[in-house]
């Protein structure tokens, strides 16, 4: 059997290397500094490392954080802690790679943020940043970065105020605020409650006092008489022996009799 020349595997393992693409993220290489416009999918390439250079970006979500003062539409600087998630479109990876680089986070992801931040924030009071407005700020941001970014080949998927910190006297003044409308409203909620209970014995008495004049006025001495008839008839064949005083007019008196 010829044996192989050990140079010829020196100069192999010399002039060959092998690089893993992961899940999650894409390869573009570049050979002689010349960037090739094919993304590398996720598996092992075998290269020259000489020549050759593999570079390797994320197509994941990603989540960086920034710590930031935001104007508010008072002049005010309120202190936040933001995430923002993004991703890279892979076919753009060679084009990202060509015109920004590697440091495109701090090259135009922060940038652009702090220029949307600012130019959103800027039309809302400070206060609005810590009620339900927030959630309408951030989406404003998010389209805003969205507009800048998105033909540079990155997706913004959201922008999230995690941490407000507002200055100390607006601070107080915003929850001296909150409470004195939660307590507003549940006055009006006591309020509401009295006026139906008055409703309710309002309705109520209207009904005793309807109900007791059509007793009234459905009541005559005519239907008297006829009452106190049928009582006696019924009297009348009763086993047990009565005693009834009566002068035909007025109410008979009824007396138990002996058996």
């Amino acid at each position: 059997m010829r044996k192989i020349p050990i140079f010829l595997i020196i100069a192999t393992i010399l002039f060959t290397s092998c690089s893993v693409i992961r899940q999650g993220e894409v390869g573009v290489k570049r050979k002689l500094g010349k960037l090739q416009d094919r993304v590398i999918e996720p598996g092992a390439i075998v290269y020259n490392p000489l020549l050759t250079t593999i570079i390797k970006l994320p197509v994941r979500t990603v989540n960086i954080e920034i710590t930031s003062n935001l104007p508010s539409k008072e002049g005010l600087n309120v202190g936040a802690i933001i995430s923002i998630l993004y991703r890279i479109n892979q076919t753009e990876a060679p084009s990202i790679i060509e015109n920004i680089g590697t440091d495109y986070e701090n090259v135009v992801i922060k940038s652009v943020f702090r220029s949307a931040s600012a130019d959103v924030c800027s039309r809302f009071f400070a206060k609005d940043m810590h009620t339900v407005k927030r959630a309408e700020i951030e989406q404003q941001i998010a389209n805003r970065m969205s507009d800048l970014l998105k033909e540079r080949g990155f997706e913004i998927e959201a922008v999230l105020l995690k941490t407000i910190q507002l200055p100390a006297g607006l601070a107080n003044a915003v929850e001296e605020k909150l409470e004195a409308e939660q307590d507003a409203q549940r006055m009006e909620f006591l309020l509401q409650r009295e006026r139906l209970e008055a409703e309710r014995k309002l309705v109520e008495a209207k009904g005793t006092r309807d109900a007791q004049k059509v007793l009234s006025e459905g009541i005559n001495k005519e239907i008297l008489e006829w009452q106190m008839i049928e009582a006696f008839k019924e009297l009348s064949t009763s086993p047990n022996a009565k005693i009834i005083i009566t002068d035909g007019n007025n109410t008979p008196i009824l007396m138990p009799g002996g058996n």
